[in-house]
């Protein structure tokens, strides 16, 4: 099982290139670096790819909206280039919130958007001249659309691989049907083992009936925080406030993907009392709503032993790589955690 780990996208990342250094040596294997509303993540990972040697760097995530296939495409050839074939491209849709409130783009047809520009991106990556007639892009512009003046092109440069991998973080069961059938890598969110198949099993057979073999296995990237020790159980309250803004806060009544997640693991009533105090601004009483259990589960954090016992479930629920959240205060701090948690896996 491969270890993986997120840098903070509040903070400047020249600050964070030495601890990645220091924790690719403690055997990461994978850097994800978000994009949400602060610093891009392709300058990141450009500044990154120059400073590590040997682990993977993904986009955790690109969202789909902000950049035209094309340019997608073309900007994970150059960091595929400039990390010597180390780059792995996450794409998502985001949400409204972000997608409309600070880019001013639409946000419509998520899951249609996402199979398009997967076969765009694989068309530039082959060199192909790239003609395309989806429902959402056209490729080029017809005459009635533009000036009549484009015409096919290729890629100039020969990318380092044809087909980068790509990983879509997905979460309801059309997204995640579609992930299973077209990309190298699934992320979910709030991952709970035990609770996976039920909620997404019959989403992931759909889509892997409709696999192309040569795509490989699909590998599933899980995101538990992570602090391991003998005392560390009251750290699980730092997880609370997390999960209910997203729980509480992340769309209104009815159109919160995460209200819905929680509530297929059982914990509706719950879900529903958290949203409630979140949309009221009793942000502190959603977080103490949030269910130990649920903490709990879709965590790793405790002792060693509680650890590696997660870890198992984990992996017996298909997960191949634990993007962690480690509660660490040090950089130090954080490289122990990791090289305590590749020990246990």
């Amino acid at each position: 099982m491969k270890i993986g780990l997120g840098i903070n996208y509040a903070g400047g990342f020249k600050e964070v290139a030495a601890e990645v250094a220091d924790l690719e040596r403690a055997g990461l294997d994978i850097v994800f670096v978000p994009e949400a509303y602060s610093f891009d993540a392709v300058s990141a990972l450009g500044y990154l790819a120059a400073s590590t040697e040997r682990v993977q760097l993904a986009s955790g995530i690109m969202q789909l909206y902000t950049r035209t296939p094309t340019l997608t495409a073309m900007t994970a050839a150059g960091l595929d280039y400039v990390s010597d074939g180390r780059f792995i491209l996450g794409l998502g849709a985001s949400g409204p919130q972000v997608i409309e409130g600070f880019h001013g783009v639409p946000y419509d047809a998520p899951i249609a958007r996402t199979r398009e520009v997967v076969q765009i991106c694989r068309q530039v990556w082959r060199r192909e001249r790239l003609q395309f007639d989806g429902e959402h892009y056209t490729i080029p512009l017809p005459k009635d659309r533009g000036t009549g003046l484009g015409k096919p092109l290729k890629l100039i440069n020969e990318p380092v691989r044809e087909r980068v991998p790509i990983l879509l973080a997905a979460l309801g069961p059309k997204n995640v049907e579609l992930t299973a059938e077209i990309a190298e890598g699934w992320q979910p969110i709030f991952f709970l083992p035990e609770k996976a198949g039920d909620v997404w099993g019959r989403a992931l057979a759909a889509g892997r009936a409709k696999r192309d073999p040569a795509l490989g296995e699909l590998d599933i990237y899980a995101g538990p925080v992570l602090a391991i020790g003998d005392d560390v159980e009251p750290l699980r309250e730092f997880v609370k406030p997390h999960l209910a803004l997203y729980i509480g806060g992340m769309g209104a009544k009815g159109k919160n993907f995460y209200h819905s997640l929680a509530t297929s693991y059982g914990y509706g009533p719950q879900a529903d009392r958290i949203q409630e105090l979140y949309l009221a601004g009793e942000k502190e009483a959603a977080a103490k709503a949030v269910p130990d259990e649920l903490v709990r589960d879709v965590s790793l954090i405790g002792s060693a032993g509680f650890v590696k016992e997660r870890v198992a479930a984990f992996r017996e629920a298909g997960v191949t790589a634990l993007n962690v959240v480690p509660i660490a205060e040090t950089p130090a701090a954080r490289v122990k955690l990791i090289e305590t948690l590749r020990e246990l896996v």
